[in-house]
């Protein structure tokens, strides 16, 4: 790895000379040049002088500050800019120790690994590094590189001194409108995510990669071998929109913890969900809290020969819902056993004594009903 600077660490009295790495790699990332699309050859930028329209050599090309709101830019040279005090010029100077929870993640900007310059550099390096795993501290500090001052965090990471450079206070927008407000929270949704954060498990970095590098990758490849680019597959298509955030999260936790998807196919347990206060209707409700109606069977004899008529009344729902739903079960059972056995002359005088019965069941459905 190619140091990228070279400074030290001011700690107080002590100084630790110190070679800065860069701790990230972006080249990985999907780029793309820009082409000429009737030849495909790339195009190139030119340096232009907005003023003549000449192009400009490097060799040409200076530094200028234009302040905000102003339209005139000021000329300065790297010898005007040498001359500035500047105490953070390759030194970090060490301001004061925090917590980590006390630095905004939106301040993070790019990470550098920190590493001893020579052999005397060792020994104060290590002390630094203990000191802030062994408290539990970041580093506070100020560094100047690259032409710019910047503020910088230093914590201790595998073994090592890790420097972040950060954004200023003021460069971290506000965001003040942005969220919403006044919204009410119940206590099932809350215990229904706190579940679903914990069935999720922790995240391997071994299973992270980029898919679309990867389909690009793929897709560049087919194009050199002269192939058809190959179609990506279909999304899934997504069920019903749950508009019911509690069903949502009850089908996120199941689908966490390996179980159903949401779908009661393949002998999955349907989805619970728990509606939302107010929704339905008045009659909905009602046909929720009405049992099921019995199953209607056709008429059977009795050992004595006596025909009795199975047709079921709203009086016989109620008794049945009175004395449970095991005797409603043997009763209908029975019935069924000796339907299969009647002859059709059976049959006719069962409907003709049902029918002399019928008025008598009528009776007796006007009390129940009201």
């Amino acid at each position: 790895m190619r140091s990228i600077w070279n400074g030290s660490i001011s700690f107080g009295l002590v100084t630790i000379p110190v070679k800065t790495y860069s701790a990230t790699d972006r080249t990985s990332s999907v780029s793309f040049v820009r082409i000429h699309e009737k030849d495909g050859a790339p195009i190139q930028y030119r340096k232009v002088c907005e003023l003549d329209g000449a192009e400009v050599p490097n060799e040409e090309v200076g530094k200028g500050y234009q302040p905000p709101g102003d339209e005139v830019v000021v000329p300065i040279t790297d010898e005007e800019l040498s001359r500035l005090p500047m105490p953070t010029a390759k030194t970090l100077s060490i301001l004061s120790f925090a917590d980590p929870s006390e630095i905004d993640p939106l301040q993070f900007d790019k990470a550098y690994y920190l590493g001893p310059n020579g052999p005397s550099a060792a020994k104060p390096y290590a002390l630094l590094r203990e000191a802030l795993e062994h408290h539990a501290k970041v580093a506070i500090g100020k560094v100047a590189m690259r032409g710019r001052e910047t503020l910088a965090m230093l914590r201790a990471h595998d073994g090592a001194l890790v420097m972040h450079a950060l954004l200023w206070p003021d460069q971290v927008r506000s965001a003040e409108g942005i969220a919403p407000e006044a919204v009410r929270i119940r206590e099932n949704e809350m215990k229904l995510a706190e579940t679903l954060m914990d069935s999720l498990g922790a995240l391997d970095p071994a299973e992270l990669h980029d898919d679309y590098r990867e389909a690009v990758e793929e897709l560049v490849a087919a194009k050199r071998e002269g192939g058809a680019p190959v179609a990506p597959g279909a999304p899934a298509v997504p069920g019903a929109q749950v508009i019911d955030l509690t069903a949502a999260l009850e089908r996120s936790v199941r689908a966490a913890r390996g179980g159903a998807s949401g779908t009661a196919g393949d002998g999955a347990e349907a989805a619970s969900v728990t509606p939302i206060r107010g929704r339905g209707t008045a009659r909905e409700k009602t046909a929720a809290k009405q049992p099921p109606p019995a199953k209607k069977t056709a008429p059977a004899k009795d050992v004595g020969g006596r025909t009795t008529g199975t047709r079921t009344t709203k009086a016989a729902k109620t008794a049945a819902g009175k004395t449970g739903g095991a005797k409603a079960n043997t009763g209908t059972a029975r019935t069924g056993s000796s339907t299969a056995a009647k002859t059709p002359a059976d049959r006719g005088s069962t409907r003709k004594t049902a029918a002399e019965k019928q008025p008598r069941a009528k009776r007796t459905t006007k009390p129940t009903a009201s």
